[in-house]
């Protein structure tokens, strides 16, 4: 799903970025974004038209899984070359760039994945006011080999000698590192130089115009019709709730699913934020059961995140049925989602994992898809609700899967299970609260494991569960480091569960980071 933002309003600077299928093109637009600059992301084979009506200031071309060496990968359209304006090619944009100029690209022997030292050999406007070395962030298997006509190597590593390079009189720029990631030291630098002083764009991109971009989109597309939310009380469905609520009030209908799955007190925290405080028509759907019992005996990961998506597809459409003139189903997905399960309307993205509320819905379902937050990032989100006055306490709230405690249970799920995991991550979040963590740390939860573990309390052998603590810190959720939580916090936490949980006897701390491992355990 590429941004479909409408800037019919006004006439605003526009950086166009074309999607080669990378996971990380999102960040290059959110960068953009960052910067106070209207950025939109386009597949490689969009219509070459829609490319030259968007009159955009410079093009930046993301990376991609393929390679140029192979036939029939993605390739840059023609127009691109066409409309003599500013080019950045990044990764695997880099290698097309150059295969399509007359260069040369090869497949490397040493692939580079990670840090490597960036070396600048050259001037470049891409890196004023940088030292001549940079710690950079690689992912790529191909590199070019030799310049196309006109163009001047700028910066090497020890694995790529081509690992810069700029055209000798145009502005056309590649990269063979990734400046949107954060890892990269001095990225948003190299972004905002092209950005800034080789496209010459205007900072007149704020989120109040996404706001009013998306309240309009919103009455454009829904009418005089209600709208069915599905409302979880987290940060996205949250944001939704607001966003729509300013667009069509009270033809908005909330329905909220109570699946068993949820944490700690958390139904009726959702019934009183909502209902009560936000006067919202909300609908309390009771479905434990109904959950449990299509969850009975699955253990695969994948099989449960369809089986709790269609369970709870199928909730909504028999919530649906007991209302007239509901034609549309609002949804918080956002970008994270989307690009995890392949969403991107790039043909090149690859699968990670699948998430409940993307891919649509089926075809007996008869309503329409609202999805106004689809090609935002958390952070955004979060600043959009700044923006529609939600309290801070909503939305610093860690992120909660979909699917709930069902991907934090590994196994098969059972109401004992939930009960005990659910007391676990209650403690956990407790704790870091009152040591005053909790906002030092992206996301924290606990994972009830599939094995036991023997144990002595007091006089007596254990033989029980083992509960996993999971912490991290982010700042995008496409990457992530292990917090480094205090040893004696932990060790509290662990006395807490274990003490006041009979059925555990062992608690663990992960202390793996995005990537390899994700973020959830499943």
């Amino acid at each position: 799903m590429a941004a479909n933002l409408s800037t019919t309003s006004k006439k605003i600077d526009t950086i166009l970025v074309l999607d080669f299928g990378s996971q990380y093109t999102q960040l290059i637009a959110r960068r953009v974004r960052e910067s106070n600059v209207y950025s939109e992301i386009l597949p490689w084979d969009i219509d070459e038209e829609k490319i030259k009506s968007m009159n955009p200031k410079g093009i930046i071309l993301s990376g991609g899984p393929d390679s140029v060496t192979n036939s029939y990968t993605p390739r840059i359209p023609q127009i691109v070359f066409e409309l003599n304006i500013p080019i950045l090619g990044i990764c695997y944009g880099m290698q097309t760039l150059a295969e399509q100029l007359g260069g040369q690209v090869i497949s490397s022997e040493q692939k580079e994945f990670g840090y490597s030292e960036l070396t600048i050999t050259a001037d470049c406007i891409l890196f004023s006011d940088l030292g001549k070395t940079l710690n950079v962030w690689m992912s790529h298997g191909d590199q070019v080999q030799d310049l196309p006509d006109n163009f001047e190597l700028v910066a090497e590593t020890a694995s790529a000698p081509i690992a810069v390079m700029q055209h000798s009189s145009k502005p056309i720029y590649a990269l063979q590192f990734h400046p949107e990631v954060t890892h990269t030291e001095d990225g948003k630098t190299v972004l905002d130089n092209f950005i800034f002083k080789v496209c010459k764009a205007n900072t007149d991109w704020k989120m109040n115009d996404l706001i009013g971009q998306r309240i309009q989109e919103i009455k454009n597309q829904v009418q005089d019709n209600k709208v069915l939310l599905g409302l979880s009380g987290g940060v996205d469905s949250s944001v939704t709730a607001a966003l729509l609520h300013e667009a069509i009030g009270n033809k908005l209908v909330c329905v909220f699913v109570d699946n068993g799955l949820l944490r700690k007190g958390e139904a009726e925290e959702v019934m009183n934020t909502f209902k009560e405080n936000m006067n919202l028509n909300v609908i309390k759907s009771d479905s434990e059961e109904v959950f449990l019992r299509h969850l009975k005996g699955v253990a695969d990961p994948e099989q449960k995140r369809k089986i709790i998506g269609r369970t709870f597809i199928d909730v909504f459409d028999a919530e649906a049925t007991k209302l007239k003139d509901v034609h549309f189903l609002a949804q918080g997905t956002i970008y994270p989602d989307v690009i995890e399960s392949s969403g991107s309307e790039s043909k090149e993205a690859r699968v990670i994992k699948s998430h409940h509320n993307v891919g649509g819905l089926p075809e007996e379902m008869k309503m329409e898809l609202v999805e106004p937050l689809r090609d935002l990032f958390k952070d955004e989100v979060r600043r959009m609700g700044v923006e529609l006055g939600l309290s801070p306490e909503m939305l610093n709230r860690h992120p909660f899967p979909g699917p709930g405690l069902g991907v934090r249970i590994l196994g098969d799920i059972t109401k004992e299970k939930t009960s005990i995991l659910k007391e676990a991550d209650h403690i956990f979040i407790e704790e870091l609260i009152k040591a005053d963590l909790y906002k030092t740390v992206s996301q924290a939860f606990a994972v009830y494991l599939p094995i036991k573990s023997v144990g002595v309390v007091g006089d007596e052998r254990r033989y029980a569960e083992v509960i996993g603590l999971r912490a991290v810190e982010t700042v995008d959720f496409m990457t992530a480091r292990w917090a480094h939580l205090p040893y004696e916090f932990l060790e509290h936490v662990s006395n807490r569960i274990v003490n006041e949980i009979e059925e555990v006897s062992r608690v663990v701390y992960d202390i793996s980071s995005k990537p390899p491992a994700t973020i959830e355990w499943e």
